[in-house]
């Protein structure tokens, strides 16, 4: 079963909750999903409590979230210094009552790419702080290495930049990262689009899958939970059971050895 700082996890879909038609269609979603850990923002439930949008923020999302009976994984979205983002992770600390936080230190708003360098920094400040820290970086082997010196132990690259639905851009890095950390839960984050995307992670090896946008702005966002569901599901049962590699050449399936051959005159 796959394990965070500790905890056992049961699923392998790890879902935001921004950007839903509704609360209920939220719901319904994380049901069909089978989701036991939600990402929240705790930027936009500020925000939101402040404007009275009681919705998804302050008690209603409490109630929400209990209903459904999953954990809450805060984030620090938003943030690009690193006292914005350890000020907002101690806030969410307090708030949800929880040493675990989704660290995020965005650099472009462009592309919305991690600052690695004021990510390591701010990663090593709440990892000596007491926080579980789950921090969202690219493909960077040298970065990573820093990420787990100063105590993390997960790693969250994305796949592409968020809500871009790319996919896995580079494959190649990640699957090199996949190689290179064996022993580290990685999680891909950001990015997804589509079910074939989710698995493909899975096939490489990747322990699981954080999404939003895919789920939240499809036409029917809770079929498209359940389709995740079975892709990641299907790509860890072929992780599993060994993909086959590609070849350049054709390979007959059928033995050559023993096979009938007859001479026409």
């Amino acid at each position: 079963m796959l394990e965070f700082y500790g905890q056992q996890v049961a699923s392998r879909l790890l879902m935001g909750t921004a950007l839903y038609p509704s609360p209920d269609i939220l719901q319904q979603a994380v049901k069909a999903s089978n989701a036991s850990i939600l990402t929240v923002s705790v930027r936009r439930e500020a925000a939101s409590a402040k404007s009275g949008q009681a919705a998804q923020s302050g008690q209603g999302f409490w109630d929400l979230i209990r209903e459904l009976k999953v954990r809450v994984l805060p984030n620090t979205a938003g943030c690009k210094s690193v006292k914005e983002a350890v000020t907002t992770a101690k806030m969410a600390r307090e708030l949800f009552e929880t040493n675990w936080i989704k660290l995020e230190v965005i650099n472009n708003d462009d592309t919305l790419q991690p600052d690695l360098f004021g990510l390591v920094e701010a990663a090593k400040i709440l990892c000596d702080d007491g926080f579980d820290v789950f921090p969202y970086t690219t493909e960077d082997l040298g970065a990573a290495e820093r990420l787990l010196e100063a105590g993390c132990k997960v790693l969250m690259p994305w796949g592409a930049p968020i809500g871009s639905a790319r996919g896995l851009n580079n494959p190649f890095a990640l699957e090199s990262m996949r190689a290179y950390f064996p022993d580290t839960p990685l999680v891909i984050d950001a990015g997804i689009g589509a079910p074939s995307h989710a698995a493909k992670a899975m096939e490489m090896g990747y322990d699981a899958v954080l999404l939003n946008t895919a789920i939240a702005k499809a036409g029917d966002p809770v079929n498209m939970a359940k389709a995740f569901a079975q892709a990641i599901d299907a790509g860890r049962c072929a992780y599993k059971a060994g993909v086959m590699e590609p070849r350049d050449m054709a390979a007959p399936s059928t033995p050559v050895a023993g096979t009938p051959f007859f001479k026409l005159d």
